[in-house]
């Protein structure tokens, strides 16, 4: 018997809730499959627009984004996840699709938070429609999927320690870059402005404190989303314990 196979309980055995909210049903694929395509074809879009005369943005710093790489590597995930069976996707695959989940999260807040226009609507098409998708309905979709899809892998303590690592490679990236070529994907990371490093600083200590923050609450709820399809094998490892 895999590893997989013994960490994660057969369907049958999942309350109806959980069977019904399995990863392989017709009705979770078919929503992963589209909003993993058109999240790629946003960003095609978007790799379009910036090759067109008068773009201030080239392909270098639009493939620099948070939001692009994360939004990429989401859709890939999405259509991954749509086009094959759970059994045959890696035993870790829930820790990838969660640490995504955290990215993506935070692209919303950062987004509606620090990045908008203000006055914009959260929820509004009167915008550019790819950044529509990559901000607002990819973020929605993914805390929506975490929470109610069915998990059966449980994450570590350092699992959000884990997921940091990405989001600290690229802040230090950022900054090298900024320092070599004087760009900055980010207003609030760029030194040069008004209230320079200190601002900077402030900013930055904030905003990895609100990843952090977001880290540990969607791991908690993947932890709570995995101890809820396997009540089974929970209540007979208790018995073990106390045999």
């Amino acid at each position: 018997m895999s590893e997989l196979s013994r960490l994660e309980p057969p369907i049958e055995r999942h309350p109806g809730f959980n069977r019904a909210m399995h990863p392989d049903r017709l009705w979770i694929r078919l929503p992963r499959l589209a909003v993993g395509v058109l999240v790629l074809v946003a960003l095609v879009q978007k790799t379009y627009d910036v090759t067109l005369p008068g773009s201030d943005v080239d392909l270098g710093q639009l493939y620099s984004e948070f939001t692009v790489q994360s939004n990429l590597a989401f859709g890939i995930v999405l259509i991954a996840s749509a086009a094959l069976p759970r059994e045959r996707l890696p035993h870790r695959w829930d820790h990838l699709f969660g640490a995504l989940v955290f990215y993506l999260v935070m692209t919303g807040l950062i987004y509606a938070l620090l990045v908008a226009p203000p006055g914009e609507p959260w929820w509004t098409w009167d915008i550019y429609w790819p950044q529509m998708v990559h901000h607002r309905l990819a973020p929605l979709f993914a805390a929506l999927d975490w929470l109610l899809v069915t998990r059966t892998v449980r994450g570590r303590w350092w699992r959000p320690l884990a997921w940091l690592v990405y989001p600290v490679v690229f802040l230090a990236w950022t900054w090298l870059r900024g320092a070599i070529d004087g760009w900055y994907v980010y207003d609030f990371l760029d030194p040069t402005l008004e209230g320079g490093w200190p601002t900077v600083l402030t900013m930055t200590a904030r905003v990895l404190l609100a990843f952090l923050v977001v880290a540990l609450l969607v791991h908690v709820a993947g932890i709570g989303r995995a101890a809820l399809a396997a009540p089974r094998e929970r209540h007979v490892r208790a018995e073990r314990v106390h045999a």
